[in-house]
């Protein structure tokens, strides 16, 4: 389980074809202090540690997670947002995130606003149930609130500070990230559309 409050930008180090996947080296600082079977977060992506060193550590994909995320496109030296696993000594200062994307993104537009900036999105359709206005969403695995939603469209507002110290900025329009929806208003939407269907059946 994570916050969405990112801990580093890491940076790919090397890519390897595996049976079924591919194996990820990333450069990171915590390196020296990663154990083996470890989740990390890795834009979103709950991945687990099967080797490290002083200055990264090693994940596998398997194909599944390639597809449905942006993990396929990566390439060496693209910039990942990284998130180690929540611990009970933590706060949860963003909201809870499971690592679980739910698809992807693009980013159709980047509009600053005084000291902030507007980022707007597209998703698929079939998700637009899931994001409402001042809820939360994880973009790449950062903890964000909605600024306004309509249909499949929606816009986060970003700070100065998380622009700069997570991948956002080396992000551009045309560019896709990974939407994780939030836990609980999942739980409610597949309530509400089980008691929708019992009730049609009545």
């Amino acid at each position: 389980m994570f916050t969405g409050i990112i801990s580093e930008v890491g940076r790919i180090q090397k890519i390897e074809k595996i049976d079924g996947g591919k194996k990820l080296v990333i450069e990171c600082s915590f390196g020296e202090d990663v154990h083996i079977d470890e989740s990390i977060a890795v834009n979103g992506v709950c991945l687990t540690v099967i080797a490290f060193d002083d200055a990264s550590f090693t994940v596998q994909s398997v194909e599944e997670t390639l597809r449905k995320t942006n993990l396929g496109d990566l390439r060496v030296g693209s910039h990942v947002n990284l998130e180690r696993s929540l611990t009970l000594e933590k706060a949860i200062e963003g909201h809870i995130v499971q690592g679980h994307v739910d698809t992807t993104a693009t980013i159709t537009e980047v509009v600053k606003k005084g000291a902030d900036l507007l980022v707007h999105l597209e998703y698929p359709k079939k998700y637009e149930d899931y994001i409402v206005g001042r809820g939360s969403v994880a973009i790449d695995g950062i903890s964000l609130t909605v600024a306004r939603s309509e249909g499949n469209k929606f816009a986060v507002a970003i700070i100065p500070y998380t622009w700069e110290n997570t991948n956002l900025l080396y992000k551009s329009e045309g560019d896709s990230v990974n939407i994780e929806f939030d836990i609980f208003g999942k739980y409610i939407v597949q309530y509400l559309e089980k008691r929708s269907g019992q009730t049609a059946e009545k």
